[in-house]
């Protein structure tokens, strides 16, 4: 222990003491370890006399009491950063700050959940808007969203409404609009509210610790917009507009690029408006600094925009045929020392522009999983046809959402029937196999699953109405089905059925269906026969009228 100490008192005394002018990444590196070291140390957020100047590697923090070592670790994590992915003083940021919110106030978008935090007196009732609102846009368009949200807050104005709503309510209400088990947590969330004695956490930190399901991202935003908290936040759209205004080009979803990241939120958040600058940094991201088609011109911090200066430098030097080399205010980095800049291997891409920050991260194809699934109709059940659907597990994919029957098959698309009409039989009774028929497949891909489903339909007509209903099924008319907690695969797969019995179903290009592509080919002196001896069919107004009479 005594040892930790001895190292961190030295480190600190000597990242105390005046700063001396920075290395530049092209200048030859100090042979001694020593000599590295020194270099870490000396770069720190003030404004240095040569701004292009590359930091190494991030050195060992020693453990310390809480408070001090986190001062202390954002210190050394500035020092292993080039100034010029940083905000150099407080002038620059104050700028930020104006030009941002000046913009939002101007241009932002009058959406419901606005308007009911800016219109809520009472803090718990605003805190819950919020909360709703950044519940459902996580990974969901606003578009979307608008809805469901009105719908919610019709349904459930109060944390204590919801409270007292039962899972099954919640499920139906979210479905459609996926990953859902946002909409459960948000229930438990508020059934602990109610357990704390029906007020809201005011911090972000015990947000994050009381509620569940609620991250580092939902806790800011709830902190920040309903109560005031100075914190900021990041999410994709923040992620996308810092690492363009400071050119950070390495993996954002890496532990370090995210520290950074959220270092710089919270240095750039205002503390006057926290709330109004964390939502217009989100709505910068959403509606012009976009992933495939910024519209740089009309950025209200365009001026201090690193990657837009990249681009300014890149088409000068090309229209001058000069070839690309590292500017006096760029972070060199072909020296792989800078953590932030983008690898060698990543060279600038010109057709690219901005959108070559940030770096997109690799991503591993969804998992292929392959089920058989039916539709089991009753025709002639008492009120009308019925069709059967049996609940999920309480956990895991989907949970405690309705489904058809189904049971797992082969990658290859062979299905068990067998299996399928076993389960088939064990939620309804004994069941003429003959009638099972193949009426196409559905792929539907969750966020890492890539699902397959081959859709069969088991019609039944004349057999005596099923009244059996074991636990955790049940048969619902047409109209309750389009209106229960259901996934939006199940309702792809309704339709592949629905469109089967109108005829008018349309098999993907997989299933073994005859088209004119795939039949054999007919000699010329066939086709003249079949022409012969096929019925004619007028399409005509006037032929189909005299044909009637």
């Amino acid at each position: 222990m005594t040892l930790r100490v001895t190292r961190l008192s030295r480190l600190w005394a000597i990242m105390k003491k005046p700063r001396t002018a920075v290395r530049t990444c092209r200048r030859k590196q100090a042979s001694s370890q020593e000599g590295r070291e020194k270099q870490v140390l000396s770069s720190s957020p003030v404004k240095p006399s040569t701004p292009d100047a590359c930091a190494g590697t991030m050195p060992d923090f020693p453990e310390a009491p809480s408070g001090l070592a986190r001062r202390q670790k954002e210190v050394v994590l500035r020092a292993s950063v080039s100034p010029y992915h940083l905000f150099r003083d407080t002038a620059e940021v104050t700028v930020f700050r104006e030009n941002l919110l000046s913009w939002y106030d101007r241009e932002k978008r009058d959406l419901p959940w606005r308007r009911r935090a800016e219109g809520e007196v009472d803090p718990d009732r605003r805190a819950y808007a919020v909360w709703v609102s950044e519940v459902m846009l996580q990974q969901t368009q606003v578009a979307t969203v608008i809805d469901y949200y009105t719908r919610w807050m019709q349904k459930w104005p109060t944390l204590q409404d919801l409270a007292s709503a039962s899972l099954e309510e919640v499920n139906q209400l979210w479905a459609g609009l996926g990953y859902y088990s946002r909409g459960r947590w948000l229930q438990e969330g508020a059934q602990k509210v109610v357990k704390l004695g029906g007020h809201v956490p005011h911090t972000a930190e015990t947000l994050q610790k009381l509620l569940p399901g609620v991250g580092r991202y939902t806790a800011g935003a709830i902190a920040s917009i309903a109560f005031g908290e100075a914190t900021g936040v990041v999410d994709g759209n923040v992620v996308r507009v810092l690492c363009r205004v400071r050119a950070i080009g390495a993996d954002p979803g890496s532990t370090f690029v995210s520290q950074q990241l959220w270092s710089l939120a919270q240095q750039l958040v205002d503390p006057a408006r926290p709330g109004d600058f964390n939502q217009a940094a989100m709505e910068l991201g959403a509606t012009v600094c976009t992933p495939q088609h910024p519209r740089c011109s009309q950025c209200p911090v365009q001026s201090m925009c690193r990657a837009h200066q990249r681009v300014e430098r890149e088409q000068l030097l090309a229209s001058q045929s000069l070839p690309s080399s590292p500017d006096v205010e760029e972070c060199a980095p072909s020296t792989g020392q800078c953590q932030l800049c983008a690898p060698p291997t990543e060279p600038w891409n010109q057709t690219l522009g901005v959108a070559n920050f940030p770096r997109k991260a690799s991503r591993r194809p969804p998992r292929e999983e392959c089920s058989a699934i039916c539709v089991l109709e009753q025709l002639r059940a008492l009120g009308g046809a019925r069709i059967l659907l049996v609940q999920r597990p309480k956990s895991g994919l989907l949970a405690g959402l309705w489904e058809f029957p189904s049971v797992t098959a082969e990658p290859s698309g062979r299905c068990p029937r067998e299996a399928l009409l076993q389960e088939l039989q064990s939620w309804a009774g004994p069941l003429p196999a003959t009638h099972l028929q193949h009426l196409g497949q559905v792929v539907h891909t969750f966020s890492h699953i890539k699902l397959t489903y081959q859709v069969y339909g088991l019609a039944l007509e004349g057999q005596t109405p099923v009244t059996i209903t074991p636990p955790g099924t049940r048969w619902l008319t047409r109209e309750e089905f389009h209106t229960a907690a259901v996934s939006t695969a199940m309702k792809k797969v309704f339709r592949v059925y629905e469109g089967q019995r109108l005829g008018t179903c349309k098999r993907s290009k997989t299933s073994q269906v005859s088209t004119p592509s795939t039949r054999r080919k007919l000699s010329p002196g066939q086709q003249v026969l079949d022409s012969f001896f096929r019925p004619h069919i007028p399409t005509d107004a006037s032929s189909l009228k005299s044909m009637a009479q």
